[in-house]
Parts: C-alpha cells; structure tokens; sequence
C-alpha cells in the first residue's frame, strides 16, 4: 500500500502542527495530566470512604465503562452543536465530576463523579477526533493524530509523577483531584478562546484544503465490499443509522482495528502479572514498564511519519506483529532459568510496536469516516475499538482463572497475530492507496 513520498516535518507541516496546539494539542496535554494524576488514587480514595478491594476496583473502573458508553452519545452531539461546543462542555461537566471527587462524602457519590469524568472523556476525545478529521489536510493526517495522541500518552505519563510529587509536600490526598480541576479550567478556556488553526492557516496560505473525497461517503448501505466507483450521498444521517450503513465496514476493518486496542490494554495488565508471578520485585518491575512507556512515547511521530510516508499498513501491520509474536513466545518462557531476560526482551518488543502504532486507530478512523458528517460514524468506531480494549482484562482474568497466565498470555498474542492478518486484509481494501 503506497501513497507516494510525503515530506517530513517541513515548514508548513510544523506550522499547521502549532496551530493546533492551544486548541487542540494543548487541552489533551492537560486531560491526560490531569487524569493520569487522579486514576492512581481513586482505589486509594474509594478505599478511605470506607470501600472494600472489589468496590475500589469498580470505581477505578468506572472510568473505563464510562468512556465505552459514551462514545455514542458524544457523537450525536458533536454531530448537533459542534466540536468546539462539544470539547468546551465536556470539560466543564468532568470539572463538575472533579470537584465530586473532591467533596465525595461516600463511595456511592465518588463512582457517580468518576463515571460522569469518562464520559466528558469520551466526549471530548470524540470532539477532538472529529475535528482533526475535517481540519487537517490528508498530506500529514497521520502525523497530526500521532502528535495527538502523543500528546495524551506524555500527560498520563508524567501526570503519575506530578501526583508523586504532590504527595510528597504533603498537600495531602485532595491537591490530586484539585489538579485535575486546576488542568480542566485551563483546558476549558484553551478550547473557548482558542482561535480555530483552519482559518489561521487559510488566511496564511498553508491549508490546502481538507481531505480529498473517501473510499466512501454517506452512504444509504454499506455490504461490506469495497467501493472504486463514484458514491451515491444521502441524507445526513445519525448515529444509529451510520452505524447500520457502515456495518459491514465496522465488522471487518473495525474489529481488525479493535484487536489492536485489545492487545494495547492487555499489555497493561499482562506485563506486571508476568513479572510478578516470575518472581521479580516492584521495583524491577516498575523500571521495566516504565521503560516500555518511554519506547511508545519516543515513537509516536515516528509512526505518522510513516503512515503519511508509505501508507497506514506499514505501521499497523508491524506494530501487531511484533506485540503478538512477543506475547507468544513470552508465554513459554514462565519456567526458564532465563524468565527475567526474556520478560525484558519482551516487554522492550511489546513497547517498540505500540509506539509503531501510536495515532493508527484515531488515523483509520478518521480515513473511511464520511466527510460531511464523520462525528457520528466516529462514535461507532470509537466504541467498537475501545470495547476491544475493555474486554482484554476481563479475558486475561477468565483465561486465568481456568487456565494458567502463560496460557492468557499466549492467547492475546495469536489474537494480536489475528487482528494482523484482518489488517492486511481490509486496510488495502477500505483505505484508498491514492487520494
């Protein structure tokens, strides 16, 4: 799959990259700041309200739930008021769910302001995702979305740090979620203020204008064959209906995409259970995940330079392959003399191919979504992909439970290795080589 060259970070792409920032990127910057601070302490805090381990475990998963609900409900309404409206009135009720989490006086009001945090989440995640879909030119889509999403993957990864450190002048528990409150009043007025970067760079000359026609519009039904023809449009149509239209799309390429989503969360889960149960100590294995997280962090430009470079396969397709064979040939190492260096070796191969993968899912969607309503089908997509994410923990646990972890483990790798082939598949068919 060829898309011809496509330059790297040249004047105009670096400009357009800025623009974005105080509107966009900025915001993002912030919500994973500030959420990446607050999700370590909600079990600690459910706990101090007198909750027992399975009730804090629920509510630090509420946020999860939350956000899987909540992606089709926020594409009806950037779909009706706006991104702009939609990321500016998101901020503003997860601000409300932030100051709950502050003056929570039970368990009960704390799970009701952590589930009312992901879905503003959701929201405002699905807001951002249709905005650069309209905005950003094809030639660097994919390197705007990296961008994005590494923009998210630096905030929650330093925003653990700054809890840390806010912990240790002994603010106490509270300064955490006030933080959090603290990045959303900064994030609001970002969006509110913010000048949109498309007509700052029209005037200047540097938008050529938005994507070129997709592999398909909105259609009035999709059979899930691929499209080469001129497309019939119809009416502007809402979530449900998109979904409906687009089923034979979200079946194919976008359960493909959510094997991705499940083989990134499980890694989550899987690599501290591995290390743990090989009989390495918290801090080895801290200094292992951390290392994986700075390897996807320091990739992320470098996969849209890729995907705008040579095509979305060439960074999808090694990105799975190299988490699922690495999860696979982990999970027959448990009872070596070895285990230690070959968790490592894995661990530093499953980092290396998420980073390869950084902005991949939000790019897809943002190729075959229908560009004079995207929101809506973005909805579908979002919720189809992060319910591949959601059910990844839940299969380790019950593949465990009956089973044995080398056994999960080597389950989510041939799921990876799977979701590779239905990409290989279904990306040449439903995302065009030329525009």
């Amino acid at each position: 799959m060829s898309r011809g060259p496509s330059p790297s970070l040249d004047a105009g792409t670096s400009q357009m990259l800025r623009r974005f920032a105080p509107m966009i990127y900025g915001p993002t910057l912030l919500f994973g700041l500030g959420e990446g601070a607050l999700l370590p302490l909600l079990p600690i805090m459910a706990t101090n309200l007198g909750a027992g381990v399975s009730e804090a475990a629920l509510v630090a998963s509420a946020i999860v739930v939350a956000r899987l609900i909540g992606n089709l409900p926020a594409g009806w309404a950037v779909a009706r008021i706006g991104e702009r409206y939609t990321m500016a009135i998101a901020g503003a009720l997860a601000l409300l769910g932030g100051l709950g989490v502050v003056f929570a006086p039970n368990i009960g009001t704390l799970a009701v302001a952590v589930f009312c945090i992901g879905l503003c989440a959701s929201a405002f995640g699905l807001a951002r995702h249709a905005f650069m879909t309209t905005r950003v030119p094809l030639s660097f889509r994919a390197r705007a979305l990296s961008v994005l999403g590494g923009s998210f993957r630096l905030g929650f990864f330093v925003g653990p740090f700054i809890a840390a450190a806010l912990l240790a002048t002994n603010a106490g528990q509270q300064a955490i979620p006030w933080f959090f409150v603290g990045c959303l009043v900064v994030l609001i007025v970002l969006v509110l203020v913010g000048r949109d970067p498309e007509e700052e760079l029209a005037r200047e000359g540097l938008m050529p204008g938005n994507a070129a026609p997709r592999v398909e519009d909105d259609v009035a039904d999709d059979t899930g064959e691929s499209v080469t023809g001129s497309i019939p449009t119809a009416e502007r149509q809402g979530v449900f209906r998109t979904m409906w239209a687009y089923r034979g799309l979200l079946a194919r390429l976008g359960l493909s995409a959510a094997t991705l989503s499940a083989i990134r969360q499980a890694r989550v889960y899987l690599l501290p259970l591995w290390g743990v149960s090989i009989g390495m100590d918290a801090q080895a294995i801290a200094l292992t995940i951390g290392l994986t997280g700075a390897l996807e962090f320091g990739l992320f430009y470098t996969s849209g330079q890729i995907m705008d470079r040579w095509g979305r396969l060439w960074a999808a397709l090694p990105s799975m392959v190299l988490m699922g064979l690495a999860f696979v040939g982990l999970a027959f190492t448990h009872d070596l003399d070895s285990a230690v260096t070959w968790f490592i070796a894995a661990a530093v191969v499953v980092g290396i191919g998420n980073g390869l993968s950084s902005g991949i899912l939000m790019t897809l969607g943002a190729d075959v979504a229908p560009p004079a309503n995207p929101a809506p089908f973005l909805g579908s997509w979002r919720t189809l992909t992060d319910a591949g994410g959601a059910s990844a923990p839940l299969l380790v646990a019950a593949v465990t439970a009956v089973s044995t972890l080398s056994v999960a483990t080597g389950l989510i790798g041939v799921i990876g290795l799977v979701g590779a082939v239905g990409l290989l598949v279904y990306i040449p068919r439903y995302v065009p080589r030329q525009r």
